[in-house]
C-alpha cells in the first residue's frame, strides 16, 4: 500500500518567500543556472559542462567556499539553481533528506523519518543512505538505506507520496543497504527492487501508482540507465547476476547477459558509446566485458567482443573520452588508475598514486577523489596520465563522487559536506 505522509516529521526553514514561490512554479530550474540532477549528471556519464577551470591548484588545493557538518551516508549531491540536495543519517538515528543553500551551505529544509537498516545490514561501512536523489520538475525523489522511497516537494520538502520498496514488493534485502538511485523516463520513475515479478518497478511520477513491474531478477547495487540503440530507447541495468535491457514503455525484456560473481555485487554504471559498444564491469572472476549491440528487426542481439579478468572496476565511477575509458581498477589495494580501450579491452596504461577512486570529467580534466580523501586533478590520453595537483581533502572513507557544476564542486565524506571553487 502507498503510504502518504506517514511517520514523517518535516522541519522547514523558509529562506525567502519569493525564491520558494519561484521554485514551486518552476521558474528557477533553467539549465543556465547549473544542474546536476541525478546520479551521474545530466547524461549519467559523470561529465560536467564546465569551462574555465584552473589547470593546477595551490599546495592547499582549491579554495574552500564553505564547510559544514553532515552525518553518515554515501548519497551523492544533486543540484539545481541555488539548491543542493542529499541524504544522511542523523545523530538520533533517523534518516534525513536535506536541501541546502548552495552559496553558504545553510539548511533550507530537512525531512527526517524513522528508518533503521534492515536485518543483516553490515554496519562496518555505516548505516547512512547510499542512493542519490533525483530532481525532476518541482519534485525530489529519494530512496533510503532500507528501501523507503519518497516523492517530496522540492521547494519545502513536504511528502507527496511514498513507498516501502522492500516491504511492499518483497525485494531482496542487501547486506550493504539499498543503493540504487531512481531514474526518470518520460512520466515514469524507474526503480530497482528485486522482488518476485518486481525486479524493476515503474511508478507514475505524479501520484506514485505502479505503471508496470516485471521480472524476478535479484537486485544488486547499481542504477538503471537509458541508452538509445538505433533509434530505440532501452533501460540497461545490472541485477545481481546479469545485465539486462528492458523496454521502458512496459518493462518487457529485450536482452539478458549473465555476469556473475560470488557476492552478487554488480555496481558500476555501464559505459555506452555512439557506435553501440558497451563496456561493463564486475569484480573477481567476472572482470569486465565489451559487447556490441545491434537491432535485427524487433530483436536486440549482443556480440561479446572481449572479456578480461584484469580489469576490476568495483564501486567507482569512470569516464569515457573517445574510445578509451579512464578509471580506478582494483577490488582491493593496490588500486591503479587505468586507460581501457572500449573496443578491444586492451589496457593502455596503469598508474599508481591513488587508492580506489571516483572520477568526474570537467573542462577536459579528470577530477579524482580516492577513498583515502585525496583529491586529484589530472589529464589523460591513451598515451599518458599526467597528475597536475593532488591534495588531502576529506576523511576516510570518501566513497561519494564529487558533483561539479560550473566552477564549483561539492564533496562530502561521512562527517562533512563542503563547496570548493575550481576556477
Amino acid at each position: 500500500m502507498m503510504k502518504l505522509n506517514q511517520n514523517v516529521r518535516t522541519t522547514v526553514r523558509a529562506i525567502g518567500r519569493v525564491l520558494t514561490l519561484g521554485a514551486t512554479m518552476g521558474l528557477l530550474s533553467a539549465p543556465a543556472l547549473g544542474q546536476w540532477t541525478q546520479w551521474g549528471g545530466a547524461n549519467q556519464d559523470f561529465k560536467a559542462a564546465s569551462t574555465g577551470l584552473s589547470s593546477q591548484w595551490s599546495e592547499s588545493g582549491p579554495q574552500q567556499l564553505w564547510k559544514r557538518p553532515l552525518g553518515d551516508g554515501y548519497s551523492a549531491i544533486v543540484t539545481e539553481a541555488d539548491r543542493l540536495y542529499t541524504m544522511y543519517r542523523t545523530e538520533d538515528k533517523n534518516e534525513a533528506v536535506i536541501a541546502l543553500n548552495s552559496a553558504n551551505g545553510e539548511t533550507v529544509w530537512e525531512v527526517k523519518y524513522d528508518s533503521a537498516p534492515a536485518e543483516g545490514h553490515v554496519h562496518e561501512f555505516g548505516d547512512g543512505p547510499r542512493s542519490t536523489p533525483l530532481i525532476l520538475g518541482d519534485r525530489l525523489y529519494t530512496i533510503g538505506v532500507a528501501g523507503k522511497m519518497h516523492c517530496l516537494n522540492k521547494a519545502d520538502g513536504k511528502v507527496i507520496w511514498s513507498h516501502d520498496l522492500w516491504e511492499e514488493f518483497k525485494g531482496n534485502k542487501l547486506n550493504h543497504g539499498y543503493s540504487s538511485s531512481p531514474m526518470a523516463y518520460k512520466d515514469m520513475i524507474i526503480t530497482l527492487v528485486g522482488g518476485e515479478d518486481a525486479a524493476v518497478v515503474a511508478f507514475d511520477k505524479a501520484d506514485g501508482h505502479v505503471l508496470w513491474k516485471k521480472h524476478s531478477f535479484k537486485n544488486s547495487y547499481s542504477t538503471p540507465k537509458i541508452i538509445n540503440l538505433d533509434g530505440e530507447d532501452q533501460i540497461v541495468t545490472y541485477m545481481a547476476n546479469e545485465i539486462v535491457g528492458l523496454d521502458p514503455k512496459n518493462g518487457d525484456l529485450a536482452w539478458r547477459y549473465a555476469i556473475e560473481n560470488q557476492w552478487g555485487q554488480n555496481i558500476c554504471l555501464p559505459i555506452w558509446n555512439p557506435e553501440n559498444h558497451m563496456l561493463f564491469f564486475s569484480v573477481s572472476d567476472a572482470g569486465a566485458r565489451g559487447v556490441k549491440l545491434s537491432r535485427k528487426g524487433d530483436k536486440t542481439e549482443l556480440e561479446e567482443i572481449w572479456s578480461s579478468k584484469k580489469i576490476q572496476f568495483y564501486h567507482v565511477t569512470s569516464v569515457a573520452i573517445g574510445d578509451y575509458v579512464y578509471g580506478s581498477t582494483g577490488q582491493r589495494d593496490p588500486s591503479f588508475f587505468a586507460a581501457i580501450n572500449i573496443k578491444d579491452g586492451k589496457v593502455a596504461w596503469r598508474e599508481r598514486g591513488f587508492s580506489k577512486a571516483t572520477t568526474v570529467l570537467a573542462d577536459g580534466k579528470l577530477i579524482i577523489l580516492d577513498e583515502d580523501g585525496q583529491l586529484g586533478l589530472a589529464t589523460a590520453t591513451p598515451e599518458k596520465f599526467t597528475v597536475h595537483s593532488k591534495v588531502p581533502l576529506l576523511d576516510k572513507v570518501s566513497w561519494t563522487v564529487p558533483t561539479v557544476v560550473g566552477k564549483k564542486m561539492y564533496v562530502r565524506d561521512k562527517k562533512n559536506i563542503m563547496a570548493l571553487d575550481l576556477g
